[in-house]
């Protein structure tokens, strides 16, 4: 299950989509420019495929983890195969540029789990 996010979701979505694969995270890949995520999946390439078919840029597309249960400093990595882009001075799978993360982590906290929320408990 993946699922493009372009308006705020609820917390249930959340759940179901951390249920669906790893339990308590979710993969993500996200379009700085269009500002949208694709959530879920057991492989970014595979989000990062969809939005693709959807009309993303590759340049624009940048993968990672979300922790929803973890303190809000806490709950996003910025590491990805798909984030591997030497031409594009990024050399390892961590988001290197901070002002990338920051578009990243902006974008999650829009859409996805904003800082001053936290997760109910799993059932």
């Amino acid at each position: 299950m993946i699922r493009i996010i372009k308006s705020k979701i609820c917390q249930s979505e959340i759940k179901a989509l951390c249920q669906a694969h790893f339990g308590t995270m979710i993969k993500f890949v996200v379009d700085v420019a269009q500002e949208i995520v694709a959530l879920g999946g057991d492989m970014h390439a595979d989000a990062e495929a969809l939005l693709l078919e959807n009309g993303s840029k590759q340049s624009d597309l940048w993968g990672g983890n979300l922790y929803p249960w973890n303190a809000p400093e806490n709950r996003i990595d910025y590491i990805s195969f798909i984030n591997i882009r030497p031409m594009e001075n990024n050399t390892g799978m961590d988001v290197q540029d901070e002002s990338c993360r920051a578009r990243i982590s902006d974008i999650l906290q829009t859409l996805v789990l904003r800082p001053e929320e936290n997760m109910e408990p799993l059932d």
